[in-house]
């Protein structure tokens, strides 16, 4: 590219040279036409030393080359810049505009450039932005169709499962009062029976829970949490003690992870801890939020439990991301103890 300029500017300096020398002939001619000698008397006639002739080709050969230089300097500079902004077009940095001019053609051309690239930079943002709003699409629709897909199962489930388990518990139940004369291995084996139709109710009940919609679908968090805690009272047979602090200020974002982590929380209490009661406490003080749940279920020992586990896991990962920390006290036999503290650092901002 540099070459193609540098052939442009001399062609410049040649043509410049030849209009002159010939002008500069033209006029040599002139001069000597009434001499005698002609041309010769530039050769004759001496100035300082040096033929008039030399003195001569020296003046044309300055003259050409200042005026080539002069005359293609700006236009050499004109198409440098239309290069430029070509290369950063390609290289799509449509934002790029090249500096116009003068009111030549060059001008006009580079006017033009810089149009079209500015309508190619409108139409790649409204690109970008129909991609944006079809992912957007995309995830709303299959959020729906997840939530849907969830709430049949769940239906499913607790139609069919649920029920099954349950009438296999209540007959072993039956099972047990009306036995006489039976082996104690086969008393065993109907007590196992029992232990494991608990153990899948329990987890049953667990699964359900995480079938409900993850989100809260339009509630406020103490609208969905009264509405979780009113259904596993009713449902399963525990007592549920809830104490949510009056008109919380939390933005949408943190009270959908909040929810969710408190069906985590749930989840693992029906699945886990054998309890029939449980607290909940979530309280909002001037610097941070606290969430407390406690069961009087079998407890366990965090030291074995808590590396493994997937759920406690999750429930860490989901305090974590929106800023906050979490504690869990267990001890064996007595029940376990859940605290969630959440630094206050919305207020004055704008929530979702």
């Amino acid at each position: 590219m540099k070459k193609q300029l540098a052939r442009l500017q001399w062609q410049f300096i040649r043509h410049s040279l030849v209009g002159i020398g010939l002008i500069s002939f033209f006029f040599l001619f002139l001069i000597t036409y009434e001499d005698n000698r002609g041309l010769l008397l530039a050769i004759d006639r001496q100035i300082l030393g040096v033929p008039i002739l030399m003195w001569m080709v020296v003046i044309v050969l300055l003259t050409g080359l200042i005026s080539g230089y002069i005359q293609a300097n700006p236009m050499k500079r004109k198409i440098d810049q239309l290069i430029h902004g070509a290369v950063r077009f390609e290289r799509g940095t449509f934002s790029h505009r090249i500096e116009v001019e003068g009111d030549d053609e060059l001008a006009e051309l580079s006017e033009r450039m810089n149009g079209m690239a500015e309508n190619i930079e409108k139409q790649v943002a409204s690109l970008q932005r129909l991609s944006a709003e079809r992912a957007e699409m995309q995830e709303t629709v299959k959020k729906a169709a997840v939530t849907e897909e969830r709430q049949r199962l769940a239906r499913d489930l607790h139609d069919a499962v649920s029920q099954q388990l349950f009438a296999i518990s209540m007959m072993t139940a039956a099972i047990k009062q009306n036995i006489e004369g039976v082996s104690k291995g086969t008393i065993d084996q109907i007590l196992m029976v029992e232990k494991m139709a608990n153990t899948a109710q329990a987890e049953m009940r667990a699964l359900l829970l995480h079938l409900r919609p993850a989100h809260l679908e339009g509630k406020s968090l103490e609208a969905g949490l009264n509405q979780l805690f009113e259904e596993l009272n009713q449902k399963h047979d525990m007592n549920v003690i809830v104490n949510i602090e009056d008109e919380l200020d939390i933005p949408k974002g943190i009270e959908d992870q909040l929810f969710r982590m408190m069906q985590e929380a749930i989840s693992n209490v029906l699945r886990h801890s054998k309890a029939d009661q449980l607290e909940f406490h979530l309280k909002e003080t001037s610097q941070e939020l606290k969430i407390k749940l406690i069961d009087n279920g079998i407890g366990f020992d965090p030291k074995l439990v808590q590396a493994g586990s997937y759920g406690l896991h999750t429930m860490r990962e989901r305090i974590t991301e929106i800023g906050g920390t979490l504690q869990i006290v267990s001890v064996q036999g007595k029940g376990t103890q859940i605290e969630a503290n959440l630094p206050i650092a919305w207020k004055g901002g704008k929530h979702d």
